[in-house]
């Protein structure tokens, strides 16, 4: 494990459930919404929604629940109810901000791929203060398709320059870490609940798994 961080130039990284301390707000978010209309909500909503760009994510809520509302009238209220969260009362998982700062000063280019839109992803790193620590942020939003897709990857990998190959992805959820491996990258799981059900197989697959970010030394 230690030889690939060594030989890699640059460093991808989820938000939600990775450096973010933050599903338990769409957890939150999706009881508040879905209560409104009289929806109880599936064990693996949570988990499905966050491999998910926020325009998939919406469009599956209206076909799960047969919701009336269009998909930018779903995303338009969850982005009401998630940003003062996002704005304040989100933080950084521990032990995750030295580990940053650790990649930056070993000369690492550091990306963000995330299935928030920008204003809550960029909300979010600004109040945390590790905004400028990022050389490319990039929204699944913006691209069009979620990370069960290359296409923000390699999107990224073009910004900043660094070959997928050259490149570590750290993320908590299955069918991006799939993605990315099968991209050329190695791969890194950050243990989140929520997808605690899916630990056997993301090991399978993860060049490395940490439960906490304090475990991340050990696999330099």
């Amino acid at each position: 494990m230690g030889e690939f961080i060594i030989n890699c130039d640059a460093a991808i990284f989820d938000l939600d459930g990775t450096i973010l301390d933050s599903l338990w707000v769409w957890e939150d978010i999706s009881k508040d919404f879905l209560s409104k209309k009289g929806k109880d909500i599936p064990v693996t909503y949570i988990q499905e929604l966050c491999s998910k760009s926020f325009q998939e994510a919406a469009e599956y809520t209206i076909r799960l629940f047969m919701l009336s509302e269009t998909s930018q009238e779903v995303i338009s209220e969850w982005n009401r109810l998630a940003l003062i969260e996002y704005k304040h009362n989100i933080k950084l998982k521990k032990y995750c901000l030295p580990y940053l700062q650790y990649l930056k000063e070993e000369g690492k280019k550091l990306a963000i791929a995330t299935s928030l839109p920008r204003i809550l992803c960029d909300s979010c790193l600004i109040s945390n203060g590790i905004y400028d620590m990022f050389d490319v942020i990039r929204s699944t939003d913006e691209i069009g398709r979620g990370k069960n897709f290359p296409d923000i990857f390699e999107k990224i990998s073009d910004e900043l320059k660094v070959p997928l190959s050259r490149t570590l992805f750290f993320d908590d959820s299955l069918s991006a870490l799939v993605t990315a491996k099968k991209l050329g990258m190695k791969v890194v799981c950050v243990y989140d609940k929520y997808y605690a059900s899916d630990k056997t197989e993301i090991i399978k697959v993860a060049d490395g798994y940490i439960e906490s970010w304090e475990n991340v030394w050990n696999l330099l």
